[in-house]
């Protein structure tokens, strides 16, 4: 598997930086987060405990179905599916079609790299 990358910026800086390489005065760089927080707390509360159980019991135990999966965790197909739908937003999990008309959640990657500046880097020419 692989490692899926992430940052944490603020809305308004996220904006900034999408309108930035749309006018085409920024490019990312390889090494840039593709998934983004808009703040550590939110990241903390996707990541939690919970989350990150299912996770592995997704991993683990291939579930064929939301319905198997609910009964392997014991939480309800409406949350799972909730869970899955945000999962599967910033990237970590995938849907694939399983026999019938049934889901099978399959887990992307098996690492996670939080990019978390420290302090905003000077722009150039300012000395700030």
């Amino acid at each position: 598997m692989t490692t899926l990358k992430v940052g944490i910026a603020e809305p308004d800086e996220m904006k900034a930086r999408t309108m930035r390489i749309a006018r085409g005065e920024e490019k990312p760089a390889p090494s840039d987060p593709t998934v983004w927080f808009a703040s550590t707390m939110s990241f903390a509360k996707f990541l939690s405990p919970s989350n990150c159980e299912l996770l592995r019991v997704i991993h683990a135990q291939e579930p064929e179905s939301l319905e198997e999966l609910a009964q392997i965790t014991g939480r309800a197909k409406s949350n799972l599916s909730r869970t899955l739908k945000a999962m599967v937003g910033y990237g970590l999990v995938r849907m694939e079609k399983g026999k019938g008309l049934k889901l099978v959640p399959k887990v992307i990657h098996d690492r996670l790299e939080l990019v978390l500046p420290l302090i905003e880097p000077r722009k150039k020419g300012t000395g700030k």
